[in-house]
């Protein structure tokens, strides 16, 4: 299969300089003219092809050779694949591991005995025991040392059972380097998993959960409902998937896949994963009760894993990153010595962007669980409706000249205070008008204007006080899709500019 692979498949250019980075395709070889055509098969396919796996093996020695300075490229090619014998260098590179990691793995006191070993050594022998290499005495031997490096580096933290299923990826990625399977876990917690190993992690998982709860409505109002209405809440299931981020719940050679894409997304991509597993499971979950619902999720049913990627992404980027943000997320990160470019929009944190007086701030735990909705910030209300201009966005979407706003704002205050400023392109339903008795909104030109514009992201903006909050769930109960409350009010943005007085046919 190799023999007609010309020397210069050895040495692949990296950079075009006559071509964007986006836009430089994959190489080229004698018997497949286009590589980009083995990269469109499904990825099972893919792994095993022998000559497709040449020329991406050697594409990523060469970039993982330049690391760090390569890194944004590294990411670039993991968007469309990493190949398994690189994997666990590709994933260390993803989460930007880097330095002495040897050194610091062996400065770790892994031989004196703790109070958490008795709790290791049991739940070790339970941990994906069907993998050929996890269930070997030197793997057990390995899990241990690594779990006791990671508690004793982390003294804020205590040891949950979960904490072994989060292990199990990178050690079985790699095996012969302990240092950096445990550089790798030391880097991923404090990412996608900030604050969940406290001893006391009930306020950081019961946030998790609401904001969980608020992205099925958003994207699935009648699901939602559904789950809602027979109390089979989050907190019922979700919790291993979130803690040990789906781990303790698929084998190993789904997770590496589900892992190659949650690596390249913000610490809210596990989130999107979940809504999309239940997607996967929508018609059974529709027509279950309570009971089966449990039974379902006792022993995790067959998922595909690759549609539940695909889906993933497509939740992830048509939700507002705001919707997302959770006050128990990992802090602003150092900045680094040296400036580098962002490797994308969408895989940076909320927390990292540029806060100001329309971003999010923290919402009271038992606010956010009385709510169905997600709140968005004012920042993103202005980026999705170009209240400010399509050139002050921020979004790397390049939108066309003639499209329409991705959103419908709806004014539920009163229609004197309505009159008196709004935002642009808003319409008007006041809150105390809104509802028929029977729960039904009440027919007007403005319901007629949100009905036809259901399929756009509807962003309720009213007071600070419960009205819109209120509003926006009984919108949820009417199965609207894709709503969300704006966070503090239209009050903020009284300094900004953009409030307006509306037409008089509106």
């Amino acid at each position: 299969r190799l023999r007609e692979i010309p020397a210069t498949a050895y040495y692949p250019l990296l950079e075009d300089e006559s071509k964007p980075v986006e836009s430089q395709s994959l190489p080229s070889s004698a018997s497949n003219h286009d590589m980009t055509s083995s990269a469109a098969l499904p990825l099972v396919i893919r792994e095993k092809d022998i000559e497709y796996q040449f020329h991406r093996i050697i594409l990523y020695e060469r970039l993982l050779t330049a690391y760090p300075f390569k890194r944004p490229y590294i990411w670039r090619e993991a968007r469309i694949d990493i190949p398994p014998l690189v994997r666990a260098y590709v994933w260390a590179a993803l989460l930007e591991v880097e330095g002495d990691i040897e050194g610091a793995y062996n400065s770790v006191d892994k031989e004196t005995p703790t109070t958490t070993d008795r709790q290791i050594e049991v739940d070790i022998p339970r941990c994906h025991q069907y993998h050929e290499l996890l269930s070997s005495p030197a793997a057990h031997t390995k899990f241990k040392r690594i779990l006791k490096a990671w508690i004793i580096s982390n003294p804020h933290y205590v040891y949950w059972q979960g904490l072994d299923s989060l292990c199990a990826p990178f050690l079985a990625l790699s095996f012969n380097s302990e240092a950096l399977a445990f550089a790798c876990l030391s880097a991923f917690i404090p990412k996608y998993l900030h604050k969940f190993f406290l001893r006391d992690n009930s306020p950081v998982i019961q946030e998790y959960l609401a904001v969980f709860s608020h992205l099925i409505a958003f994207h699935d109002p009648e699901l939602s409902n559904h789950l809602d209405g027979i109390g089979f809440i989050p907190d019922l299931y979700a919790i291993p998937w979130f803690l040990t981020m789906y781990a303790h719940v698929f084998p190993l050679h789904k997770i590496v896949h589900l892992w190659d894409t949650l690596l390249l997304g913000n610490s809210s991509f596990p989130l999107c994963i979940g809504v999309a597993i239940l997607q996967q499971l929508r018609d059974r979950l529709l027509s279950f009760g309570f009971n089966e619902c449990i039974l379902l999720f006792s022993d995790m049913p067959e998922i595909d894993i690759e549609r539940c990627v695909q889906d993933s992404i497509k939740i992830f980027c048509s939700t507002p990153k705001s919707a997302t943000y959770r006050q128990h997320a990992r802090p602003v990160k150092p900045k680094a010595a040296e400036d580098r470019p962002n490797l994308s929009y969408y895989s940076i944190d909320y927390h990292d962007l540029p806060q100001t007086d329309l971003s999010m701030e923290p919402i009271p735990l038992e606010e956010l669980k009385g709510e169905k909705c997600p709140r968005i910030s004012a920042e993103d209300l202005i980026e999705l409706g170009e209240l400010a201009g399509a050139a002050y966005s921020r979004s790397p979407t390049k939108k066309r000249q003639n499209s329409k706003p991705m959103i419908l704002i709806v004014d539920v205050r009163l229609y004197e205070d309505y009159r008196r400023g709004t935002l642009q392109g808003s319409i008007n339903i006041p809150f105390q008008t809104a509802f028929s008795p029977e729960g039904e909104l009440n027919p007007c030109p403005a319901v007629q204007a949100l009905n036809a514009r259901r399929n756009q992201v509807i962003v309720v903006v009213g007071n600070r006080g419960r009205n819109a909050a209120n509003f926006a769930n009984e919108l949820v109960r009417l199965c609207y899709a894709r709503v969300c409350v704006l966070h503090k009010g239209i009050d903020v943005f009284r300094t900004t500019g953009l409030i307006t007085v509306p037409p008089a046919d509106i």
